[in-house]
């Protein structure tokens, strides 16, 4: 570990910046800044193909390499030189545009594009379309494969033990089994109605300048129709364009994707606390690994630390993404700057997202299943058989089921000798006695086998 890492102020810079890499280059300044450049040369590159704009001729083939390549080839050093531009300027966005006119100011031929970079632009035109394809990138690269992966882990371990019978526990308490497969295959189901929702969430760009009319670009060009040329730009930044704006594009889509994997991030805490009890209960035994220390003083402990990692980091996540969602769509009058600040903040909420994904991937690939702890809690509950007898009885017109079967159960021990003993009684047809008869705990699990291997 790096010197400056023992001396990060964030873990996620510190103790876990090697489990966040892939969202450096997105939500590090750095990123927003190589987004910025590429905003800003995307636009001038456009502004130059329109022939209406004749004071910016067309740029040959070189010229467009070259001006692709500030962008393309954008490096640390570059970044280095834009903080430098902002010691002087205090303002971020134009020292990017000052760092461009840098660039293009020593090739004699892009001399007389200078004054076109950030042409009729407001800083929140480089910006809310910078931020949006960090969320863009971010979703395609990070996020969605990380989500897949879980979900493909989960539905591994839902395949492998769709017919494995577990105890339920409704309220704690003992309950009609389920499947171990069947319990996962819940957590699939849902986890992939949010992965389709992360998928299809609109990422808006607006380009309309400094409150959302164009202003600038009507008085100096009135005859181009400036909607359109913005809606074209926009979208050929593979974003969703936005019409309707003030001088910041309302975030209403960074609302709806924060809430789309806060939600997600929800069922996984609700997956790794139900994990977490299941190896409390035995149901699952962890892998070892040498030289590992579950306590520092009781020998004997194997913790179930991932998943704990996983449900603390998830939550800190949540945290940040529920104040984005709240906050962001909110902005005074045409503009104030605290959506600036908080956007900010965007790779910390992710990141802490990242750790939890990768701290739950950890976790369950070090599962194995105990099969005989499962079974024998199974075994010790013929109290669940209940439900079943009570039911057939309704069928059958048998007086009072359900309060006979309350009689039998409830908050006594029931044996299969006394659960048997009870169903031999009953005046039932001799069909329906026999198959409750043959019923056991570990047969009574409905459709559940079937469910689980259908996900």
């Amino acid at each position: 570990m790096s010197s400056h890492a023992l001396t990060a102020l964030s873990p996620l810079d510190g103790r876990y910046a090697g489990k966040v890499e892939a969202l450096r280059p997105i939500f590090s300044e750095f990123g927003l800044m190589h987004r910025r450049v590429r905003v800003e040369i995307e636009w001038l590159l456009a502004l130059a193909s329109d022939p209406n704009i004749v004071e910016l001729p067309s740029f040959n083939a070189d010229q467009i390499d070259t001006l692709e390549a500030i962008a393309k080839h954008f490096s640390v050093d570059d970044g280095a030189r834009i903080k430098a531009i902002e010691a002087t300027t205090n303002h971020d966005v134009k020292a990017v545009e000052y760092f461009i006119k840098e660039r293009i100011g020593a090739d004699t031929t892009l001399a007389q594009a200078k004054e076109f970079v950030h042409f009729a632009c407001t800083s929140e035109d480089i910006n809310n379309l910078s931020y949006a394809l960090m969320l863009r990138d971010a979703r395609a690269q990070v996020l969605l494969p990380m989500f897949d992966t879980i979900i493909g882990q989960l539905r591994e371990l839902a395949h492998a033990n769709a017919a494995l019978p577990l105890l339920s526990r409704t309220h704690g308490q003992t309950a009609s089994p389920s499947t171990l497969g069947k319990e996962i295959a819940n957590v699939v189901a849902r986890l992939e109605r949010q992965r389709r929702q992360l998928a299809a969430v609109e990422i808006s760009g607006k380009i309309n300048g400094a409150v959302g009319n164009y202003n600038a670009h009507a008085i100096t060009y009135p005859d181009i129709d400036w909607q359109a040329f913005s809606q074209r730009f926009v979208e050929g930044l593979d974003l969703d364009y936005n019409a309707y704006t003030t001088q910041i594009e309302p975030h209403d889509g960074v609302a709806e994707y924060c809430d789309v994997v806060r939600r997600a991030n929800i069922i996984l805490i609700d997956l790794a606390r139900d994990i977490w009890g299941y190896i409390s209960l035995g149901y699952f035994r962890q892998s070892l690994k040498a030289g590992e220390v579950g306590s520092s003083t009781m020998p004997h402990k194997v913790n179930p630390i991932d998943f704990e990692n996983a449900e603390g980091n998830f939550g800190l996540a949540n945290a940040l993404l529920g104040h984005f969602a709240e906050k962001l769509p909110i902005s005074r009058w045409q503009r104030d700057l605290t959506d600036s600040t908080v956007l900010r903040a965007l790779g910390t909420a992710f990141g802490h997202t990242l750790v939890a994904l990768e701290s739950l991937k950890k976790g369950l690939g070090k599962l194995t299943v105990n099969a005989d702890r499962i079974a024998a809690d199974l075994d010790a509950n013929w109290e669940v058989l209940a439900e079943a007898v009570q039911t057939v009885m309704r069928r059958y017109g048998l007086p009072e089921p359900y309060e006979q079967l309350k009689a039998l159960t409830r908050g006594r021990g029931i044996t299969q000798d006394s659960m048997r003993t009870f169903i031999t009684s009953l005046d039932l047809p001799a069909d329906a006695k026999q198959r409750l008869l043959d019923l056991t705990p570990g047969s009574y699990i409905g459709r559940a086998a079937k469910l689980a291997s259908d996900i």
